[in-house]
């Protein structure tokens, strides 16, 4: 039998388990482990910091909207405190920390001189590269958690829980607050699949795990540089970046869904074009290593 025949009928139970491994080789490194410990510790801060600014009296300063806005309704409902650092960490710790990890997935591999024994199981590179493309998405989504659940926990110590106003200035309970947190959540995870595929596509690049790691990070401060130009406004729409904090528009009665769309569509696309671009490259290279 060749091996294309044996790669094609490999079970979906080996699939999942080399999915599984992926998770627990990616989640037991210590620089994961670090990565999540500095984005559970942002809420802690940003927490203890306007409690002591403000005393819990509820007047912190900040204005009603998007992002860090939220500060403004902390004091008042410890609740805003789970969209504040998701503000706060959303434009750099956490496409920082996926740029790590999607960044060291193949390269990481090659470094160490493991790529190779993974290709010689009957997974096939494309099998291969889609595992190591679902375990990044994996920690976009634990490592979004696990800021929200933070700053949830801090907020709940800090200050009072209950009912909280929207943008819009409507009333909602408590419960469909946390609803919408976890919708946030769940939102800001997709709007780092973008950074995911660009990690791993420059990770297909190279032999080195430090260079690719380097590169990706070096690539999200370039992009965020470049959102903050006026003079390149025209290019603005078009950088993955650009609509991250729309998530603030499902704490709008009702919600506007015009920005959350346009991320979520300009994300798969990014998703599309850079998946493509490290299959292409992954299915192509030479593995020496």
């Amino acid at each position: 039998m060749s091996r294309a025949e044996t790669a094609g009928r490999v079970s979906p139970l080996w699939t999942f388990g080399l999915f599984r491994s992926e998770l627990l080789t990616t989640f037991r490194r210590w620089r994961t482990l670090a990565l999540l410990g500095v984005l559970a510790a942002v809420p802690v801060l940003v927490g203890v910091a306007v409690r002591i600014e403000t005393g819990g009296d509820g007047s912190a300063g900040g204005g009603g909207g998007g992002g860090p806005a939220f500060i403004s309704q902390i004091t008042n409902n410890g609740l805003f405190l789970v969209f504040t650092a998701l503000a706060v960490t959303l434009p750099f710790f956490l496409p920082m920390a996926v740029g790590v990890v999607a960044g060291d997935a193949v390269a990481g591999e090659a470094n160490a001189g493991t790529l190779r024994y993974l290709l010689v199981a009957p997974a096939g590179r494309s099998r291969l590269l889609l595992t190591k493309y679902a375990t990044v998405m994996a920690f976009c989504l634990v490592a979004t958690l696990v800021v929200a659940l933070s700053a949830l926990i801090t907020g709940a110590l800090l200050f009072p829980l209950g009912d909280l106003t929207t943008i819009s200035g409507t009333r909602i309970g408590f419960a469909e607050g946390l609803v919408r947190a976890l919708l946030i959540a769940l939102v800001v995870a997709l709007s780092l699949i973008g950074v995911a595929a660009l990690g791993l596509f420059v990770s297909t690049l190279t032999d080195s795990g430090i260079a690719a790691m380097a590169t990706t990070v070096g690539l999200l401060t370039t992009v965020q540089i470049l959102d903050q130009l006026p003079q390149l406004h025209a290019l603005h729409p078009y950088l993955f970046s650009h609509h991250w904090l729309s998530f603030a528009d499902l704490m709008r009665e009702p919600v506007y869904w015009d920005d959350l769309t346009k991320n979520l569509g300009l994300q798969a696309l990014y998703a599309a074009v850079f998946g493509s671009a490290a299959w292409a490259r992954f299915t192509a290279r030479d593995i020496t290593a």
